[in-house]
C-alpha cells in the first residue's frame, strides 16, 4: 500500500539522515569514553546546525541523527553547517568524516517519530553518501533553488528498500 501512495503523510516533510563513516571501526580502538566524548561533540555540532536552520531533531542513531525541516534548502543547509562543523572536531587524533542524505516526502508522523517509504528512501540515501558528501534524492533536488547549489551529476541508486527509479546526486553550496 505504501508503494501506491496510501497511509503517506499529509504534507512534505525534508528528511535529513547523517552518520559518521567508520565510526564502529574507530571506537573499537578508542574505547567507550573517548567514543562518548566524540558523540557528545558531534551531537552538539549537528544539533546546532539543525537548529539554526529551521530544523527538528526526530532522533540521535548511534553516531547519527534523523532529522525533518519544511524547506529542502535548509535541510541541505543544515547538512553543509554539520559537515564543516564536525570536520573542525578532532579526539584522540581523529576527526570523523560525516556523510548526509537529503530526501523530499511525505512520511506519517506517529507521536514524535516519522514512518514510512520516505523515511527508509532518506536512509538509503544518507547511506550511499561518502565521508564530507550530501546527497540530495531526485525530489529534493527538484525543489532546490538552482542558483544556490552546485549539483554533481544524476545517478541511479541501487538499494534495498529504494524504489528502481531513485536518482541521487552530491550537492554543494556555490
Amino acid at each position: 500500500s505504501e508503494a501506491q501512495q496510501r497511509r503517506r503523510g499529509a504534507s512534505d516533510t525534508v528528511i535529513l539522515f547523517t552518520d559518521l563513516v567508520g565510526f564502529s571501526s574507530w571506537a573499537l580502538d578508542a574505547g567507550d569514553e573517548t567514543a562518548l566524548e566524540l558523540l557528545r561533540r558531534v551531537a552538539a555540532a549537528e544539533d546546532a546546525a539543525i537548529s539554526a536552520h529551521g530544523g527538528s531533531l526526530v532522533k540521535r542513531l548511534g553516531d547519527g541523527a534523523m532529522a525533518v525541516f519544511r524547506v529542502p534548502e535548509e535541510a541541505v543547509r543544515a547538512a553543509l553547517q554539520a559537515q564543516l562543523d564536525v570536520s573542525r572536531i578532532e579526539v584522540k587524533a581523529h576527526t570523523p568524516p560525516l556523510r548526509a542524505g537529503v530526501h523530499l516526502g511525505r512520511p506519517r508522523r506517529v507521536g514524535g517519530d516519522y514512518l514510512g517509504v520516505d523515511v527508509n528512501i532518506a536512509a538509503r540515501v544518507g547511506e550511499a553518501a561518502k565521508g564530507g558528501e550530501v546527497l540530495v534524492s531526485g525530489s529534493a533536488r527538484e525543489a532546490l533553488q538552482p542558483g544556490a547549489f552546485k549539483f554533481g551529476r544524476n545517478r541511479r541508486l541501487s538499494a534495498t528498500g529504494a524504489p528502481r527509479d531513485l536518482s541521487v546526486c552530491r550537492v554543494a553550496l556555490r
